[in-house]
Parts: C-alpha cells; structure tokens; sequence
C-alpha cells in the first residue's frame, strides 16, 4: 500500500486556543494583528474574543483607542476529560 498524503489541513489546537496563545504573547495586540497571526478573519477573530471574554476567560480593557487583554489563567479547561486542569499549563508550553 502507498502512503496517503500528510493532512496539513488540521491542527492540535483550536482557533480559540490559538488565540489564547497569541494575547498570552502580546496582550495589546489588535484585532488585525491576532487574526493575521491566527490565520483567521477579523472578524472571526472579534468572534472568539467575544466568546473568551463572556465565558470567563479574558477580560477586555480599553486604553484609549486600544484594547489590552488579560487571561484568566486559573480557568479550568472546558472539556470533561480535562476539566480539572487550568489553561496556565496550556499557556506555560508557548511561553
């Protein structure tokens, strides 16, 4: 049998997750700035930063015409299996 072609099309983190990553890096980034990182929209990043915000997990402040971002870095994870863990252990790998 041949080797079927490596998928590149996924990945081991979600967006959300790579978006967590990116405000851990560079808490004043731009909307823009997170999207090109990411490799999303920016719109669909204010998507996930609205989700991050309401569930907890960032808090959004805003200095002047810009915004600065703080994680809640002791949040649990959201899924059952690894619920008992905080984000921090994610975050602590990128750092």
């Amino acid at each position: 049998m041949g080797k079927t072609p490596v998928d590149s099309t996924w990945t081991f983190l979600s967006n959300h997750g790579h978006v967590l990553v990116h405000l851990s890096r560079n808490s004043e980034s731009k909307v823009r700035e997170i999207a090109e990182a990411v490799g999303i929209t920016e719109r669909r990043a204010q998507s996930i930063l609205a989700d991050l915000e309401e569930s907890g997990y960032v808090s959004i402040t805003r200095n002047g015409r810009r915004n600065s971002y703080s994680i809640k870095s002791g949040k649990k994870f959201r899924h059952p299996s690894e619920a008992n863990k905080p984000i921090s252990e994610l975050l602590a790998i990128f750092k």
